[in-house]
């Protein structure tokens, strides 16, 4: 049986839907025994997401099979003694608690860190909120789309000038989120293992979707001058842009900043003339006139296929590369020998491929990804752990508990 880095750490995963529950997921790729806490006959959102209108529906539910991989399921009513006395005795040997709960229902439930620490004084208590711990929004429900896309700021900006701001897909701000989650325990847990000491981990949707648009965000704060910035993002640069090609496919052009890149990327084109041409014959007068450079060279582009332009700016190492599409990535070769998308171990699983999470690590192997449960799949095992006699579960079961 193979040694994990993780194996032997339990976990309990008492939230729902994406992101903090992906922070658990990650660790059970790494060998922790993770216990997913959901709501009888209920279950976590998750489960559902796949079949919504508007997700790729294949009738499986991967969704529920990406996130919710490598845990073991147990139902518990927390709304009732007995079930709270269930999670008081999975806390009292857990090492990591993880919950998104808004703080209304925390409180209502005794799931808050106030509440739990005595139960475990070394646990690592991960916290995901929408909005902070603090603060008039904090009580405040919100989802990935609300707290990491809109209210950050983000989707304001991530969008063609004079247009509508543009939706988030499913997950977006959640995933990385629950990667900030993991970097959190995992930074706690080797302040215990030197210390011995528990504590609580935060983090926010708005927090990492901040981050996330730091790169503009950051020159707001040190005062920047933000109404200049938006008039010159109304023009991209012609070399910082997107063009289409004569298959209808689309390529980026990236970071062409400087002469040589720039007399490169022209020769790559055949369009070095344009670089006599009085408009354009500084940097300075590109950027100025960046608008008519992109016309100039829309038609240039879009006179050979996606294919053609990728092996003709290969050969310059001008960088620029052809935007993707979902559909390509089951096929792709990349993605595939990265085992950025890895086989499920079981021959039965019912998603060919499921996504990795991005940490990668050569010393440390990774839990190849296992079926994710059923609703109260392992109910009885994990009550059996605890000490729970078969009558006493039986009882469990028939009273809705569990």
């Amino acid at each position: 049986m193979t040694d994990y880095l993780f194996s032997g750490l339990k976990v309990i995963d008492c939230a729902t839907v994406i992101a903090a529950p992906v922070a658990a997921m990650m660790l059970g790729d790494f060998g922790a025994d993770v216990i997913k806490i959901e709501q009888p006959g209920e279950g976590d959102m998750l489960r559902i997401l796949s079949g919504l209108p508007g997700a790729p529906n294949s009738g499986v539910d991967w969704f529920w099979q990406m996130d919710g991989r490598n845990k073991r399921g147990m139902t518990i009513d927390l709304k009732t003694p007995q079930g709270k006395e269930i999670l008081h005795k999975l806390v009292a040997e857990c090492d990591v608690f993880i919950t998104n709960q808004p703080y209304g229902v925390r409180e209502t439930l005794g799931l808050t860190y106030d509440e739990l620490k005595p139960f475990n004084e070394s646990m690592i208590y991960a916290s995901l909120t929408a909005y902070g711990e603090e603060g008039p929004e904090r009580e405040r429900k919100g989802f990935d789309q609300l707290a990491y896309w809109a209210r950050s700021g983000l989707m304001d900006l991530m969008r063609e000038q004079g247009t509508r701001p543009t939706q988030g897909l499913a997950g977006m701000g959640d995933h990385p989120t629950g990667v900030a989650i993991y970097a959190g325990i995992v930074t706690a847990l080797l302040h215990r293992e030197r210390t011995g000491e528990g504590g609580m981990v935060h983090t926010s949707l708005l927090a990492n979707g901040l981050w996330s648009v730091s790169g503009v965000a950051q020159g707001a704060m040190a005062g920047g001058d933000m109404e200049a910035y938006r008039e010159v993002a109304k023009v991209y640069p012609s070399m910082f842009n997107v063009y289409e090609c004569a298959d209808h496919r689309w390529l980026q052009f990236n970071m062409v900043r400087n002469e040589e890149l720039l007399s490169l990327a022209f020769a790559a084109m055949d369009v070095l003339h344009l670089l006599t041409d009085a408009r354009f014959e500084t940097l300075e007068l590109m950027w100025e006139n960046r608008g008519a450079m992109i016309e100039e060279l829309k038609p240039v582009v879009r006179s050979k296929t996606s294919d053609d332009w990728l092996a003709i700016f290969d050969e310059y190492k001008v960088p620029v590369n052809r935007i993707a599409l979902v559909e390509e990535t089951p096929k792709d070769a990349q993605i595939l020998k990265n085992r950025m998308a890895v086989k499920p171990e079981e021959p039965d699983h019912p998603v060919p491929l499921i996504i990795n999470h991005p940490i990668k690590i050569t010393s440390v192997p990774q839990v190849g990804p296992k079926r994710a449960p059923s609703l109260g799949e392992h109910n009885r095992e994990i009550l059996q752990e605890l000490g729970y006699e078969n009558e006493l579960i039986e009882r469990l079961v028939r009273d809705g508990i569990i």
